[in-house]
């Protein structure tokens, strides 16, 4: 073991110590500390990490930037151990973070993505694929929270979803609709019949009968987009299985606008049920569809004209 592949193992038990999961991050720091020895350097530097983030040749600039940024945190806790590192800079590839534009489904939209799964020869994976486009769709739950769901999560008798240390580590239960815990009851005594003897304690089953990975069920959605016939609405708005968050979110604000709810006040709320941290997170839902502005736009104009 060289001295910085043993580095790197006393800081990724350091940093999950501090509650942080590094799942993506320990795979592309293993990748840089492999380059590192493959030419033979022992201290890292600015430019070393460049050279590193820039492979392969052409990748785009948030590429680059994210892979510089995880190279930065483990050069910090270098810098402590080995006065010889130097911190990659922050300057080093200037780069301004933009978010995708959000998809916003239709409801005929998602009866189509529905409709789609029937195109699946395995019945397994068409009534996995079914139940978890309906479950993103009237939850707004993170899809990595939904496959990562166990049977003992699922209570089917109280109509609430227990979702484990998700994003930033945080749990929280979820109630939810009882047309949504007798398509869940539905979809599990199916499972059952399809797949008795499934070695996983996983609620959503593979068609191998294992858990379904994010990968595979990327590749599906995109398989439903296509044979739905959606299609994206510019180069940054393309139909992702998280615009399902997005569309619960903007639908339940533009719900609360419309029966003259204080949304200010309900915004919390949703901010625990969609598992935000804070809800300034929630705010940025407002800036995502033309409607919800012209809501509040129309809402603040009520509330500012003058009284007789």
């Amino acid at each position: 073991m060289t001295a910085l592949s043993g580095a790197l193992e006393d800081y990724l038990v350091l940093r999950r110590s501090m509650g942080f999961k590094l799942e993506r991050a320990e795979k592309l720091l293993r990748q840089f500390v492999a380059y590192c020895e493959t030419v033979d350097a022992e201290v890292l530097t600015a430019d070393l990490a460049l050279k590193w983030a820039t492979l392969p040749e052409g990748a785009s600039r948030s590429w680059v930037c994210h892979r510089l940024s995880v190279v930065r945190g483990f050069s910090r806790h270098l810098a402590l151990i080995d006065e010889r590192t130097e911190v990659v800079p922050t300057s080093l590839v200037p780069h301004r973070p933009t978010r995708a534009t959000p998809f916003l489904y239709t409801g005929e939209q998602v009866k189509a993505l529905l409709a789609a799964a029937s195109f699946f020869r395995s019945p397994i994976r068409r009534a996995t694929f079914e139940t978890l486009v309906a479950l993103l769709w009237v939850t707004g739950m993170r899809i990595g929270e939904a496959l990562w769901l166990d049977n003992g999560d699922v209570d089917l008798v109280h109509g609430v979803l227990t979702v484990r240390e998700a994003k930033f580590n945080k749990s929280r239960e979820l109630p939810v609709h009882e047309t949504t815990v007798r398509a869940l009851h539905a979809y599990a005594k199916r499972r059952d019949q399809l797949c008795p003897d499934a070695a996983t304690s996983a609620f959503f089953v593979s068609a191998a009968g294992t858990r379904v990975l994010y990968c595979n069920f990327h590749l599906g959605f995109q398989e439903l987009v296509r044979r739905a016939g959606i299609e994206a609405r510019s180069a940054s708005c393309r139909p992702r299985p998280h615009d399902l968050r997005h569309s619960f979110a903007v639908r339940r604000l533009i719900a609360w606008y419309r029966d003259g709810h204080d949304v200010e006040a309900r915004l919390p709320r949703l901010s625990t049920y969609l598992g935000h941290v804070h809800p300034a997170n929630t705010y940025w839902y407002l800036s995502g569809a033309p409607e919800l502005l012209g809501l509040a736009a129309e809402r603040l104009e009520h509330a500012t004209e003058p009284r007789p």
